[in-house]
């Protein structure tokens, strides 16, 4: 049962942010242990327009990533080993892992099948120690599953995040309350969470390196450059995230978009941009376990004068087509060009899915 939230409120939070190292690829490699040792990613079949859905950490010495097309991982890496996706074993072992997970505490946030937020502020494991917490939840999923855990610990959702990729693979990091102001200060601006490559480039062109620079800037400068997402800049580049930690939690969508340093001219050059997004879009979808969740097909754009809309349809999985006759309607509806471009999926719950993405 969770505690209310008013007991976690009386006390010091404690945030354990988990996160499987390539789980689909570490799966694979702990069941066939051949595949150790040599580049292989799971993903769909590269004559089939498939997208890598992630791999390991010999595939990305290379360049590898996830969400990219699978012929292009291979360009990339010709003795690549794509192995097709086997949803249910993976569902399956995310299963255990999350088992593992709620004998500490009921307050598990899944963020998707190889990733959660625990928050342990009131767990007795360990005399409430978090970093023992998660010392042994990384031991016991390695040992009792066979993949590797990194974890993150800290005060917040946003640092205890950033904590579990400081020392992956198959690593710990905690950051203790006295330690936030500084650990936060030194972080580039590129590590908030809603920062991409464009506000990040426009960050540094106005003298924000850090997010210690950007502390002095008044909360009406930062809405002034950034508009509604200034507010959020304000807190988190002082480490403040009071967001909780939500067990279950529904995802009504799910959507990828990219602002351009350089505006779209026209609708041929959005009509280009779109398979980059749709190939992110499936693996963002593949690694949430929404495909047969969805019920809606979303295009957003955002034009040159910074007006924005949205053109939306129903649907029951990503189709090229429709995304490109939706973004046809969008954009005649100003005809200008076009500053950000966005695909997405509606979902109606969360449901078990066999997730078909990659045939």
């Amino acid at each position: 049962m969770s505690a209310p939230p008013d007991a976690i409120a009386a006390v010091q939070r404690k945030i354990i942010h988990c996160d499987c190292d390539c789980f689909y690829a570490s799966v694979e490699m702990r069941d066939d242990p051949s595949l150790r040792g040599r580049p292989m990613a799971v993903g769909g079949a590269p004559d089939r327009r498939g997208v890598i859905a992630t791999c390991n950490y010999e595939a990305r010495a290379y360049g590898v990533r996830s969400a990219m097309a699978s012929a292009q991982a291979l360009k990339r890496c010709p003795e690549l080993l794509i192995v097709r996706p086997a949803m249910d074993k993976y569902r399956e072992v995310s299963r255990r892992i999350f088992a593992i997970y709620r004998e500490y505490t009921a307050l598990v946030e899944p963020l998707s099948l190889d990733e959660a937020y625990l928050d342990v502020s009131l767990c007795t494991h360990h005399a409430g120690s978090a970093t023992r917490i998660a010392e042994e939840i990384r031991q016991r999923v390695r040992d009792e599953v066979g993949v590797t855990v990194s974890a993150g610990v800290g005060p917040s959702k946003f640092v205890a995040k950033i904590a579990s990729d400081w020392n992956k693979p198959d690593g710990l990091f905690v950051v203790r309350p006295a330690a936030v102001d500084a650990f936060v200060a030194a972080l580039p601006v590129e590590r908030i969470h809603g920062v991409g490559r464009v506000t990040a480039a426009k960050l540094r062109r106005l003298g924000a390196e850090t997010c210690g620079d950007l502390r002095p800037w008044s909360p009406d400068r930062l809405h002034r450059e950034f508009g509604v997402f200034g507010a959020r800049l304000y807190k988190l580049c002082r480490g403040v995230d009071e967001r909780a930690v939500t067990p279950e939690r529904e995802r009504k969508s799910i959507s990828v978009e990219e602002t351009y340093a350089d505006d779209l001219p026209d609708l041929q050059a959005c009509l280009a941009e779109l398979e980059p997004l749709i190939a992110m879009l499936e693996a963002r979808i593949a690694r949430a376990q929404a495909h047969d969740t969805i019920d809606k097909l979303t295009v957003k754009l955002r034009f040159s004068d910074f007006r924005q809309t949205t053109v939306e349809c129903r649907g029951h999985a990503p189709d090229r087509t429709v995304y490109a006759r939706l973004l046809a309607e969008g954009h005649a509806r100003r005809g200008l060009p076009v500053r950000l471009l966005g695909v997405g999926v509606g979902t109606s719950d969360r449901n078990s899915a066999q997730l078909e993405l990659f045939d």
